[in-house]
């Protein structure tokens, strides 16, 4: 099992090169490292790390304060009671002194690393203290709590929490009586879903004001014999409210945009009968990749999302998904090229007899119509 981390760098602070650089060792060394971006409040971060379940949050802060900031993410950990608890470790170039690092470890940070430490001496520092951390099952007692569902989240990917059923037994048992509503998005690199799902749910949250709940299994590939940089959080703003449940996976080694324990992770979120709505976001994929449909992850909905720059017609029909999915979004609208690409997907489609939906959508620009009517589709 990977040391999984979250980092993150603080509200009012947009200095993320440092963390970068250090985001990209720790996954070059097995390390699956969240990153949640910069500018987060303590709340976010806390929340993240809960929601991720990870062993370890690592702060990086340039711009004072950060006595204070370090300390309400620590409160807002102990408040939960998690076990083990999730420490912190950061740094800030000069920023944070010797002085202010005795205060910040009698507050509960584990260890600051000062300007000019090496990355191997990082890098040793969570090997040390994480390789062996033990995730055990919290009590029944906490069944409906996101830390209860991060945890069984955690166990079914280290494969100890029960075996997966096999997809059409999950359709089967679960589509009948499931409350939530399960949609695949799935796509190239660069096409944009990550901001679509944000924008979806933000729609979500506005149409269902005062209750109801959105999940999200998001996906990014593990490098080669490596760690993964599992950053889709970073680019959410929407996705950050309380009433969203996000959890990051990285494919460990599987190809076709999910990870191995998908199945049983989208199992569980179903099972819990906490959400109105599942959103399982894959890796981008090329153009053998069918993750959604007919013995592939069962979904309610399949989305392909994709960008007009695809290429050439005859790339266009190499791609499988095109078949297999119940609608095709063609994002990023705003580029050149956006209506010749509807109109051939139009004509490719044409030709499927299946009643699939064709969209336009911006998800970059607030409000879209186009993001309206796939909501209004989909929901």
């Amino acid at each position: 099992m990977p040391i999984r981390i979250l980092t993150a760098v603080p509200i009012c602070d947009g200095h993320d090169s440092a963390i970068n650089t250090i985001n990209l060792e720790f996954i070059r060394h097995g390390v699956e490292v969240v990153y949640l971006g910069y500018n987060r409040s303590a709340k976010e971060i806390a929340r993240a790390a809960l929601q991720e379940d990870v062993v370890a949050i690592g702060i990086s802060t340039y711009n004072g304060g950060h006595i204070e900031f370090f300390e309400e993410v620590a409160d807002r950990l102990r408040q939960r009671r998690l076990v083990p608890p999730i420490k912190i470790f950061g740094g800030g170039g000069g920023t944070i002194t010797r002085e202010d690092a005795g205060i910040m470890y009698g507050q509960g940070v584990d260890r600051i690393f000062f300007a000019g430490t090496p990355l191997a001496e990082m890098l040793a520092y969570l090997r040390a203290g994480y390789s062996d951390v033990k995730q055990s099952p919290y009590d029944a007692s906490l069944a409906g709590t996101d830390q209860f569902l991060a945890r069984q989240l955690t166990l079914a990917e280290c494969g100890v929490s029960g075996s997966p059923k096999t997809s059409e037994t999950l359709q089967a048992a679960t589509r009948a009586r499931r409350k939530a509503k399960v949609v695949g998005l799935t796509g190239p690199g660069g096409a944009g879903k990550t901001t679509l799902i944000d924008e979806l749910v933000y729609r979500f949250l506005r149409s269902y004001p005062e209750s109801g709940r959105v999940a999200i299994l998001s996906h990014d590939p593990s490098l080669i014999g490596s760690g993964a940089l599992l950053g889709d959080r970073a680019t959410m703003i929407y996705s950050q409210h309380d009433r969203v449940f996000m959890r990051s996976l990285g494919t460990r080694g599987r190809a076709g945009g999910l990870s191995p324990s998908t199945g049983r992770c989208l199992e569980i979120l179903v099972e819990s009968e906490l959400f109105e709505v599942i959103l399982v976001e894959t890796v981008g994929t090329g153009q053998e990749a069918i993750p959604f449909g007919v013995e592939a992850l069962a979904v309610d909905k399949a989305v392909l999302v994709m960008s007009p720059d695809y290429g050439s017609r005859l790339q266009l029909q190499k791609i499988a998904m095109i078949d297999a999915s119940d609608a095709i979004v063609v994002n990023k609208s705003d580029m050149q090229g956006s209506r010749t690409a509807v109109a051939e997907i139009e004509y490719r489609i044409r030709t499927n007899r299946k009643g699939q939906t064709l969209l336009r959508t911006q998800a970059t620009r607030h409000r879209d119509t186009g993001v309206d009517q796939l909501f209004e589709w989909l929901f």
